[in-house]
């Protein structure tokens, strides 16, 4: 098509919409082209006739219809509709409304109109057929999801392109040569689109900023920090802002606290940590009964609202954990000094402290400031050795700590909780971040000691803020809400986990928790462990933020927040804001303003769940670069219509065997049966089953590990 063919094509699209919308704006009230000539205050005979021309031609389409010679009307009022783009691999998309009982629209590729993955658009759905699903085509691009995209850059000598790494970004982006910024051909770098003429195919760009050389540790993390929108550094403003805070702690500020540096305080973390952001104190009481506090560091104390320090941490949202490095949230003067609760120093926290009798039963609570002085930072390593051998520091303390946690665990199980022990993949890394081994995380007593306690005081806290007030006049709040599962999805995974032997009672909440529960504990350690629980999980709800006072399924919590981890989670911060405002007698903020806080909270916690499995997958793809040809027993864990995903046994990397590398058989997907089937032979693959595949393919930069089935 010529510029000038499609300048043209664009000016009728653009008429074709205003005409429409004059129909919408007008409640669908029958109109002849006089009529929508003079709403558009077009006069020029010529212009009515092409307006008349586009009624007619709509009216053919089926999208109008002619009521009577010369009046039309829209076949549908709801004809404009709202939603998100959702690219699939072959360029064509679905839209998905805000209304979730509206099924997606479909949009082919030419009518995408340059909508990228993830953008919100308004949607012309089309009349729809009788048994065709509903489809339409974009017509207004209303916001971009993202402008910047990590890649790499082909240089030629006049002009550049921009391959971008995101495989549902299908155009490469124009650079002309003197937006490249230094960068070289091959390099690694973020391009960030600046135009994109009606028309043209390829958008235009300029780069940003050059990450460095392809295959290197750190160009690669940081591509993925720059992929999901987290920023490398923290502006200049907001380092200032964080070393100019005073270190030293007044004697007028301990006096507004309550004063806990006599009592036995430690804190138990990973042994790389290096911000301690809770603490756990203990005292038995005269009474028998035992006082534990969970202190937590008050960063609210130091961050202002408003300030450039506050408003970085709410945009981040929250820390990025990678494979070989954190991004926190906050600056390292904070997060790993003034904030971090260090052995041997006082600190300022923010502390749910409670009296425990002997079956963990909570007989008092308090909530407030305090300031605190650690005896002792741990280890879990360390701790569980003492809980094991009987002997350390503290042990009498741990052990009791310990027993009391055991408690606490029992009874969240008796009411209905849920517990997912996921395989959770650690890689051993040289000195250059190459992974060299990987090994399983594993789960003990001490972390559990630390959850519970942990859980402990968010629930409680949640609890005393959902009293305040009633009916219309709840306080509003931050919640950690977990919704029920579907039934359906459910009801699949039941289906599922029954060829394996496991038997899910739906009947109740109560009885689908506790055959959960059942099965978890008895698929440990079982090949079948990681897939089970991956599907399990997939088949209940996401856990979200929300002002709405929502129960938490997963934990059988009637009410739930997070208090625990402000140094590395914004809502914690505002759940420390808003319970210290309403222990002062405060009135209730406002709910609107809280649930979009809510809502940029749960996305920016979903995109930092990408990023680190992102930075896992590229993990999994380099250590096995070195393993191409070998041969390894796996479990599939996933089934497509285009191959089935393979989990290796001894290392826990997955890697796909795509349908078309299968030679013995024509295979298709049985989505129901969670199986791919031989269309001659009926050979079944299905989730769960062994299968020996060998590393066919590595490809570092799309994060891709293929294998080849290797036949028995």
């Amino acid at each position: 098509m010529s510029k000038k063919n499609k300048h043209n094509a664009t000016i009728d699209q653009v008429l074709t919409q205003m005409v429409l919308d004059i129909f919408e704006q007008n409640g669908n009230t029958p109109l002849n082209h006089k009529q929508v000539s003079a709403k558009l205050n077009v006069r020029d005979p010529d212009a009515r006739g092409v307006i008349l021309d586009i009624l007619k031609n709509e009216a053919f389409k089926g999208v109008m219809k002619e009521l009577s010679p010369g009046k039309f009307q829209l076949l549908e009022l709801k004809t404009f509709v709202e939603g998100k783009v959702d690219l699939t691999n072959d360029g064509s998309a679905f839209i998905v409304t805000d209304d979730p009982t509206e099924t997606d629209i479909f949009v082919a590729p030419r009518k995408l109109r340059n909508a990228l993955n993830g953008d919100r658009v308004k949607v012309y759905v089309y009349a729809k057929s009788r048994g065709k699903r509903q489809e339409g085509e974009v017509i207004d691009i209303l916001q971009r999801n993202k402008m910047e995209f990590t890649g790499v850059v082909k240089l030629s000598e006049r002009f550049a392109f921009f391959i971008p790494d995101d495989r549902k970004m299908m155009h490469d982006i124009f650079i002309p040569i003197s937006d490249l910024n230094g960068a070289k051909n091959g390099i690694k770098a973020v391009a960030e689109i600046t135009d994109w003429p009606a028309g043209a195919k390829n958008p235009i760009g300029r780069i940003k900023h050059v990450l460095g050389e392809q295959g290197e540790n750190d160009t690669e993390m940081n591509a993925i920090l720059a992929e999901y929108g987290f920023p490398l550094s923290f502006p200049a403003e907001v380092e200032r802002e964080a070393e100019e805070i005073p270190s030293d702690i007044t004697a007028d500020e301990i006096a507004k606290r309550r004063d806990f540096r006599n009592v036995l305080t430690i804190t138990i973390d990973p042994f790389d940590a290096k911000d301690f952001d809770d603490a756990i104190s203990y005292k038995k009481l005269d009474n028998g009964n035992y006082e534990v506090g969970v202190h937590i560091a008050d960063v609210s104390h130091y961050i202002i609202p408003d300030s450039a320090l506050d408003k970085e941490a709410y945009e981040r949202g929250t820390s990025v954990y990678l494979v070989d490095r954190v991004i926190p949230m906050l600056p390292e003067r904070l997060s790993n000094g003034l904030c971090s609760l260090r052995p041997k120093e006082d600190k300022l926290c923010f502390a749910a402290v409670f009296e425990l009798d002997e079956n963990a039963n909570v007989v008092d609570q308090w909530f407030g400031k305090t300031v605190i002085h650690s005896d002792r930072r741990f280890t879990y390593e360390e701790v569980q050795d003492v809980i094991e051998t009987k002997t350390g520091d503290y042990v009498e303390e741990i052990e009791k700590l310990n027993a009391l946690a055991y408690k606490l665990r029992d009874r969240k199980f008796k009411a209905g909780a849920i517990s997912f022990e996921t395989t959770e993949v650690k890689f051993k890394l040289d000195e250059n971040g190459k992974p060299i081994g990987v090994y399983v995380k594993e789960r003990k007593d001490a972390h559990k000691l630390i959850e519970d306690f942990m859980l402990l005081a968010n629930r409680k806290v949640a609890e005393h803020v959902s009293k305040m007030g009633k009916g219309k006049h709840k306080y509003t709040f931050v919640y950690r809400a977990h919704d029920t599962p579907k039934p359906d999805a459910l009801a699949n995974f039941a289906q599922f986990a029954a060829r394996f032997g496991y038997k899910i009672n739906t009947k109740s909440d109560k009885e689908t928790a506790r055959s959960l529960n059942f099965l978890m504990e008895d698929v440990e350690g079982k090949k079948e462990q990681n897939v089970l629980t991956q599907l399990a999980i997939r088949s209940m709800a996401k856990a979200i933020y929300t002002t709405k006072t929502s129960s938490h399924y997963g934990l059988a919590f009637d009410h739930y927040t997070h208090f625990t981890s402000p140094i590395r989670r914004y809502p914690d911060v505002m759940v420390h804001r808003l319970l210290q405002h309403y222990l002062n007698g405060g009135q209730s903020a406002n709910a609107d303003h809280y649930e979009e806080l809510c809502k940029h909270s749960s996305q920016m916690e979903k995109k930092a769940a990408d990023a680190e499995r992102s930075s896992v997958k590229y993990k999994q793809a380099e250590y096995l670069k070195d393993q191409v040809g070998n041969i390894f027993t796996g479990i599939i864990s996933g089934v497509t219509e285009w191959g089935m995903y393979v989990e290796i046994v001894e290392n826990k990397c997955e890697g796909m065997i795509r349908l078309r590398d299968i030679s013995d058989d024509f295979y298709t997907l049985d989505e129901k049966n969670y199986a791919i089937i031989g269309q001659r032979k009926k050979k079944v693959y299905q989730l769960g089953d062994e299968v020996q595949i060998r590393v066919k393919n590595v490809d570092l930069t799309k994060k891709q590990i293929d294998f080849s089935l290797v036949n028995n």
